[in-house]
């Protein structure tokens, strides 16, 4: 029997993470170590490990800094309590909030600011909605399924819904619906405050399960939402589906009886760690490898001007 792999296209790092991980590269080349960075920069392990090695130093809360160091604000986004108190301990502050993030922000505070009451969709423990509920908390509600949304209490003000942005469309529309059937007419989220990136690994890994993937393999870090959904979107596509490092073996029990693999990787996740797996599972008899391309990304973000290129 012929054993093949179905390579996801796009996979791998997005436009978000190549800027923010790039921002904290380029400070340990002109400043030198230690650069701090407030939470994982990305979450994906192998990344922390890489620019720890360099001198990066990950902290969690921006008072563990010492006054008058650098501080990088994740690719997350964050409150603007955070930029104040870094602020306030004179930090010196590069901000490498991926561009769309900043754009959620941007219009929870502009219909904050407009007399609506936020329905913000998304896991409220997740670092990118507690750095967008941080915008407006007073006027924000977190919503996480359809459910929540038939319970959420209005008060007479007009609702406008904003979503985290490594959700999918699949994820946000059942519970927009919700919402709006409960609410009647309501502000619904543009439909690019989805993450490109997000939306088009989901669809690689539909097309590949339809392509006859039986089980398929996501490399991502137990920390990063957005590979957690590649493995659910998998299951629900009708095939196996695993989370796994990218660096451990893989276990053989694990791919017994399956000819045909989907391999993956979560937007934090390196490419190397691919072809990585792929060269494993090549050496086990998966030795056909085959690319599934369901779209072309050439989304690019410019740098902050603290490490621009002058």
């Amino acid at each position: 029997m012929s054993k093949r792999v179905l390579l996801a296209a796009p996979r791998s790092f997005c436009a978000g993470v190549d800027r923010a991980i790039e921002i904290v590269e380029r400070l340990l080349e002109q400043h030198g170590p230690p650069v701090y960075v407030r939470h994982q920069i990305v979450h994906n392990e192998h990344v922390v490990r890489r620019l720890e090695g360099l001198g990066a130093v990950f902290v969690e809360d921006e008072s563990e800094i010492p006054e008058g160091e650098i501080c990088v604000l994740s690719a997350h986004g964050v409150a603007p309590a955070v930029k104040e108190n870094a602020q306030r301990r004179g930090l010196r502050i590069v901000d490498a909030t991926c561009p769309l993030v900043n754009k959620v922000h941007a219009e929870a505070r502009r219909y904050a600011d407009s007399g609506h009451l936020i329905a913000l969709v998304g896991h409220a423990d997740h670092v990118e909605v507690i750095g967008t509920r941080g915008e407006r908390p007073e006027s924000t509600v977190v919503i996480e399924s359809p459910e929540e949304a038939r319970r959420l209490a209005v008060n007479g003000k007009p609702v406008a819904v904003v979503t985290q942005t490594t959700l999918s469309l699949d994820d946000v529309a059942p519970i927009v619906d919700a919402l709006e059937q409960h609410v009647g007419t309501i502000k619904r989220p543009a439909a690019d405050d989805i993450c490109y990136a997000t939306q088009n690994r989901q669809d690689a890994v539909k097309e590949m399960a339809a392509r006859g993937a039986t089980l398929i393999l996501v490399i991502g870090s137990e920390t990063s939402s957005n590979a957690q959904r590649l493995v659910e979107v998998a299951d629900a596509a009708g095939a196996e589906a695993t989370l796994i490092d990218g660096e451990s073996p893989l276990d053989p029990a694990l791919l017994e009886g399956h000819s045909t693999i989907g391999l993956t990787a979560g937007a934090s996740t390196p490419e190397e760690l691919v072809q990585q797996v792929a060269a494993r599972l090549a050496s086990q008899g998966w030795d056909t490898l085959e690319e599934i391309t369901v779209a072309r990304e050439d989304v690019h973000f410019r740098l902050p001007r603290e490490v621009a290129t002058r």
